[in-house]
C-alpha cells in the first residue's frame, strides 16, 4: 500500500506524486467519489482506444473512430456502477 499526501491548489488541482503515477501507468485517471471517500483509478487514455481502428484492412473515418471509442468509454464508466 502507497500513502502520499498532496496538497490541493486554490484552483482545485492536485499533482499526483510520481510513485502514484508510475504505479497507475497512465496519464489518465477516474476519479470516483462514493460514501465519503475518494477513489483515483487508471483508464486507458481515448488514444490509445482508438489505435485498433487504425489496424484495420478497412479505413474508417477519424470522427467515426473517434465516436466509437468515446462510446466505449461512456460503456466502461457506466458498466462500474
Amino acid at each position: 500500500m502507497l500513502v502520499k499526501t498532496a496538497k490541493v491548489s486554490s484552483k482545485g488541482q492536485i499533482t499526483l506524486p510520481r510513485e502514484v503515477r508510475k504505479a497507475l501507468g497512465t496519464d489518465h485517471v477516474r476519479i470516483v467519489y462514493s460514501a465519503g471517500e475518494v477513489r483515483i483509478e487508471a483508464v486507458n487514455d481515448v488514444a490509445g482506444s482508438l489505435a485498433h481502428y487504425a489496424k484495420r484492412k478497412k479505413k474508417i473515418a477519424f470522427r467515426v473512430a473517434r465516436e466509437r471509442a468515446w462510446e466505449a468509454v461512456v460503456r466502461e464508466k457506466y458498466k462500474r456502477r
